[in-house]
């Protein structure tokens, strides 16, 4: 049986909150449990830096992001864990896949497209007002993410998948040009994960700033479940599950038989307040020990610096190697060669 490579990458832009967890962190380390899975981890950092000009921020949350994946158990013996800006054989492959890409799959990319059409809203005289070449191209950086290491699976959200299908089309025309060099990835769109909705009843984002972080602290993670909108059903009076809030992140965390259970105290008509310290109360037990353990690795940041760089020293090894059989490919080699 041959073994199945993933490769998952983190934009350092924040603080994790519950919604990271549920629909990204805590599939991908189940995954990366698996036998005869290769996982390969990655923070974004040069991803960051398209959108974000706070450089706090960035060093901040890439500190803050490396630290909950090692605190909610990721091996960094069994997957390859690194920061993108410590592995420059990636920035290199991208200069080179830059090469090859039209210009007009990149006029295609959804997140182009959407600036410039802000731009012709707003009535802009010039359409690509604001667009930097980070933003038009990181497609293609993206696609030297996922080529550098030949993965074979890419987890991706549904906005994504369209960069996940750039990256087949420029692997494919590199190999028609030059070999077979890259393995064509497949996106992986986990229809079944849970998208937690925030404080505000919206999708949790950063963007609305109805987020609840992960690792809060006990009393502010309490703060952060009171402010969740509810309705103005009183105490005794049947509610719906279904479009709450507090119910969809007690089912993200909780077994089937407390779902169930927790479903029967709606139906009798259990007040707001009560359904809100419960949630309170579970959410704190659950996330203890992984949150005890976060506080030390922040304590600790030359701990994390060893363990990304033990990675990517690990992923140049292997990008080096690849990298090396690409620079050939393409002519550029001693000219002994």
């Amino acid at each position: 049986m041959s073994r199945i490579r993933t490769l998952t990458g983190i934009k350092p832009s924040g603080t994790p909150h519950l919604g990271n967890y549920v629909g990204a962190i805590r599939p991908a380390i189940a995954d990366s449990q698996r036998e005869g899975v290769d996982s390969f981890f990655f923070l974004a950092d040069y991803h960051a830096i398209i959108s974000t000009r706070d450089p706090e921020r960035v060093h901040r949350s890439t500190l803050e992001i490396a630290a909950s994946w090692l605190a909610l158990g990721l091996d960094t013996d069994k997957v390859t864990f690194y920061r993108q800006s410590d592995v420059p054989e990636i920035t290199e492959l991208c200069w080179i896949l830059n090469c090859m890409t039209a210009k007009g799959l990149m006029n295609r990319a959804h997140a182009y497209k959407a600036a410039v059409q802000e731009n012709e809203e707003s009535g802009a005289k010039d359409p690509d007002k604001g667009v930097t070449m980070g933003l038009f191209s990181y497609p293609v950086l993206m696609a030297a993410d996922i080529l550098m290491f030949n993965a074979n699976k890419v987890p991706v959200g549904k906005d994504q998948v369209q960069h996940i299908e750039m990256a087949r089309d420029i692997a494919g025309r590199m190999n028609h040009h030059y070999g077979n060099l890259f393995t064509l990835p497949e996106a992986v769109v986990g229809e079944t994960t849970a998208v937690l909705n925030g404080l505000d009843g919206r999708k949790m984002s950063k963007s609305y700033d109805n987020v609840i972080p992960l690792f809060a602290p006990e009393k502010k993670l309490r703060k952060f479940i009171m402010k969740i909108k509810t309705n103005s059903l009183e105490p005794g009076e049947p509610k719906d599950p279904e479009t709450c809030t507090l119910f969809q992140i007690f089912s993200a965390f909780a077994t089937p038989e407390e779902v169930e259970a927790k479903r029967r105290q709606y139906e009798e008509g259990a007040g707001w307040g009560h359904l809100k310290q419960e949630l309170f109360e579970y959410l704190n037990a659950h996330l203890a020990e992984p949150r005890a353990r976060y506080d030390e690795l922040i304590a600790n940041p030359a701990f994390i610096e060893e363990e990304l760089l033990k990675g990517a020293e690990r992923a140049r090894a292997e990008a080096s190697d690849l990298l090396a059989k690409i620079r050939h490919a393409v002519g550029l080699r001693p000219l002994s060669a």
